[in-house]
């Protein structure tokens, strides 16, 4: 950006000719400008300050080394929730707001008032990166609904889950964080007692050429790849599920579009029953949900 009075009108333009995307170059001169949604348009002929140019033009240069937008923005949305995000953590995404529905629904019901009584459902979110599925669980259920448990083997993305936390105030409150790998993280009291396992695990396959190179050179492959098939971490998880589940508890994975099968397979040898494939918006197997025996 060159020196001197310019406007944001004039920086978008200019931004969107370097970025090659309005919508992109509106989010990053709105971050910019600290300016957001329908307010933006007001500041549009107001002059941008140096420390603001200087911002934008310093991400500007990172966006054109390749780095990912939510990465340079440093936050991103995910349902009702704005997240930080950053190279600790996968990038949220819009399929992953459909497994975080569904655990929604099915830990609304196991928390259900029965016999003018509420009790609180126990989730567990696995591998939870940003806090994405489980910070939204504990965001939108009503208070005192549920207590959520968020695990990862990372202790930088438990780092980010937790600021993320933070950021929910008193809705946090139920949240409880652990570090290990799938169910090791979680307490022993635990152990049959979860309404809700959900977990959104790396289901790519070790040298899949159909990732893209964006998300290979900047996510974090252990929240990517999972052995040679893809499906290290789902067997991990669904192989467990039927002991920390309580009787009639859910456990819903995301999967990759093709592993839909193989991975209701997987729940129904582990003794999961209504085994139910389900698919994105785009039509493409997305996640696979089961019940524990005995429900």
């Amino acid at each position: 950006m060159s020196d001197g009075a310019v406007t944001w009108r004039a920086l978008w333009d200019d931004t969107t000719a370097r970025v090659g995307d309005r919508q992109r170059a509106r989010w990053l001169c709105e971050e910019a400008s600290g300016v957001f949604g329908g307010e933006f348009h007001d500041v549009l002929d107001d002059f941008a300050t140096d420390r603001m140019l200087a911002h934008l033009d310093a991400m500007l240069d990172r966006v054109a080394v390749g780095e990912p937008l939510q990465y340079v923005l440093g936050h991103w949305s995910f349902r009702r929730l704005d997240l930080m995000v950053d190279r600790r953590v996968l990038i949220p995404r819009p399929e992953t707001e459909l497994l975080a529905g569904l655990a929604i629904e099915r830990a609304l019901s196991a928390a259900r008032v029965t016999a003018g009584e509420r009790r609180t459902a126990v989730c567990a979110d696995l591998g939870t990166g940003s806090g994405a599925v489980g910070l939204s669980l504990a965001f939108e259920l009503p208070r005192g609904a549920a207590e959520v448990w968020l695990t990862d083997a990372s202790p930088d993305a438990l780092d980010v889950a937790r600021a993320n936390a933070a950021g929910l105030g008193i809705a946090g409150g139920g949240v409880r964080f652990a570090h290990g790998s799938w169910f090791d993280a979680l307490p022993g009291h635990l152990m049959g007692a979860l309404d809700v396992v959900v977990s959104n695990p790396p289901y790519v396959a070790h040298g899949d050429p159909e990732v893209e190179p964006i998300v290979h050179e900047w996510e974090p492959s252990i929240a990517l790849y999972s052995g040679a098939e893809g499906l290290e971490a789902h067997r991990a998880i669904i192989d467990g599920a039927p002991r920390w589940l309580r009787p009639g508890g859910s456990l819903l994975v995301e999967i990759g579009s093709r592993q839909g099968a193989v991975v209701a397979e997987m729940f129904h040898a582990a003794g999961l029953s209504e085994v139910a494939v389900h698919r994105d918006l785009a039509g493409l197997e997305r996640i696979v949900t089961g019940l524990a025996s005995g429900g």
